[in-house]
């Protein structure tokens, strides 16, 4: 008997609903309240459950309390400027629709979505005949891609993803591994969460050392023993900054093992949109075009319900 395989939509929420907010202009309700990430998750929602057609799905969201990064780096996401208090109040209404539609919501104090989008998808890498999509607007998750595990990436605006395999993480990352982003990284810092990695160490340089030495560990064990295979101002720009290098590495390294306080992925079984909660929840916010999105594909596509 060949089991059905199972595809797990496994939503990167805070990427989205920001991505959303930015991407389309202030919309309203009869209210006054503004709502344009609310539409704009949704939408891409509707748009990639029709294409990736995931037999379950599940919502990660950060807490907005420090993490263990904060705590081993005050300086981690420090220049992020402070979040409008239009779109702090849209998460609370994304919430609200995903428990419409029975969609589980993970959050984990002291951890970062990515955390648990790399947990969920770790458990589901262990078991036969299931794979993971995960859908973010963030590259940090490319890291997590392996046999079982796609990356779908927005790009600008909402409508556009990419889709990353291994494949296409090897061919955008001149030959990388997935694994081998977190030593990229490591190397070469990240602004956009102010992780400074090592001064003076771009991509090309960083590329090369771990297409040579595969990761940061063996990197710094080449400059111990075999420091003549590194140039001497390599050498010197590493040293000076070793420590920053690992604490990077700390930094942008997901954690793939967390507990998931009794979260079973039966839980997530998807159900489909035309639950009565989600249309009325369309129907109180005044979302008219998604309401008919819907109803349309309903009539051409009862998969997708």
């Amino acid at each position: 008997m060949i089991l059905k395989e199972k595809r797990i939509l496994i939503i990167d929420s805070n990427s989205i609903i920001h991505r959303a907010y930015h991407a389309l202009p202030p919309l309203r309700t009869k209210k006054g309240e503004i709502v344009n990430a609310v539409y704009g998750f949704f939408s891409i929602l509707i748009k990639n459950v029709k294409e990736i057609k995931p037999t379950h799905i599940v919502a990660a969201f950060d807490l907005p309390k420090p993490t263990f990064r904060h705590q081993i780096c005050q300086e981690y996401k420090a220049k992020r400027p402070p979040t409008p208090q239009d779109l702090i109040n849209q998460f609370a209404v994304v919430r609200k629709g995903l428990k419409a539609l029975d969609i589980p919501i993970l959050a984990k104090e002291g951890f970062e979505a990515d955390d648990l989008i790399g947990s969920v998808a770790r458990i589901v890498s262990r078991q036969d005949n299931q794979k993971s999509i995960i859908l973010s607007g963030d590259k940090d998750n490319l890291q997590l891609i392996d046999s079982t595990t796609t990356v779908s990436l927005l790009q600008k605006g909402i409508k556009d993803v990419l889709r990353y395999d291994l494949i296409k993480v090897e061919n955008d990352y001149q030959g990388l591994k997935p694994s081998q982003l977190i030593d990229l990284k490591a190397l070469e810092g990240d602004q956009s969460d102010n992780i400074s990695g090592v001064p003076g160490i771009g991509r090309k340089t960083a590329i090369d050392l771990i297409k040579k030495f595969h990761n940061l560990e063996e990197i710094y064990n080449t400059i111990q023993k075999k420091p003549a295979e590194i140039s001497p101002t390599t050498i010197s720009k590493l040293s000076k900054n070793q420590d920053r290098a690992f604490l990077s590495k700390e930094l942008v390294t997901i954690q793939t093992g967390l507990s998931l306080d009794g979260f079973n992925l039966n839980q997530s079984l998807w159900k489909g949109f035309e639950s009565n909660h989600f249309m009325e929840f369309l129907k109180e916010i005044g979302f008219k075009a998604l309401i008919k999105r819907l109803t349309e594909t309903k009539k051409s596509n009862l998969s997708l319900f």
